[in-house]
Formats: C-alpha cells, structure tokens, sequence
C-alpha cells in the first residue's frame, strides 16, 4: 500500500501540532496490545503531556504510519517530527536515561 498524499499531510499534521505522539493499538487508558501497553507505561513515568493514536481505530494512519517512517510495527513513538521506534527500542532508552534527556527529565540514578 502507497502512503496516500491526504494520509501523509494528517501524520504530518499531528506531529506538527505535538512534541509527543505515540502511535499505538488502543489508547492511553487502554491499550490493545503488550508492546503498546509497555510504551504507555515507560512515557507515563516520565511526562503528563503526550499524544496517542489508536491506530485500529484508523486503517489509513494504521498502515500510514508504517509507511510514513519506514518501520513495520506498531507501536510508533515520534518526538519533535523524529521516529525514535517501537517499544523495545522505548525501553532500551528508558533504562540508559536517553528518553529522560530527550524529554527534558532528570536522568535516573542508576548507582
């Protein structure tokens, strides 16, 4: 499937009009899936303020986002219009503190 100019300008649009977007099956409240429940959980520790997008609830942004940043899985975490990745990649960050600082939050003391 070829990214639709219309689905191109809406990804676009919300990363323009966010800091913060996670793409995700379900929602902050309730998530869909595991990885997706992982992501939520890791950016709700560090920040009140971000965006999700129910994927299932939108097959044009489900496949779009995908296409968009040239990865295959849901869930998708974009700061400041950069794909960072999925969750493992999320977690991998969590724990060496480069979302903290990504984010703008005190990294954890790991000693």
């Amino acid at each position: 499937m070829t990214l639709s100019i219309a689905t191109r300008q809406r990804i676009e649009d919300l990363l323009g009009q966010h800091r913060v977007v996670l793409f995700m099956k379900g929602n902050r409240q309730s998530p869909r899936c595991g990885f997706s429940a992982t992501a939520v959980g890791i950016l709700d520790t560090l920040l009140e303020d971000y965006v999700s997008v129910d994927v299932l609830a939108d097959d044009e942004i489900r496949q779009g986002i995908k296409d968009y940043g040239n990865w295959p899985t849901i869930p998708q975490l974009y700061v400041d219009r950069e794909l960072i990745g999925g969750s493992d990649i999320i977690g991998g960050m969590y724990n060496s503190g480069e979302l903290h600082e990504l984010l703008g939050q005190p990294k954890p003391d790991r000693s």
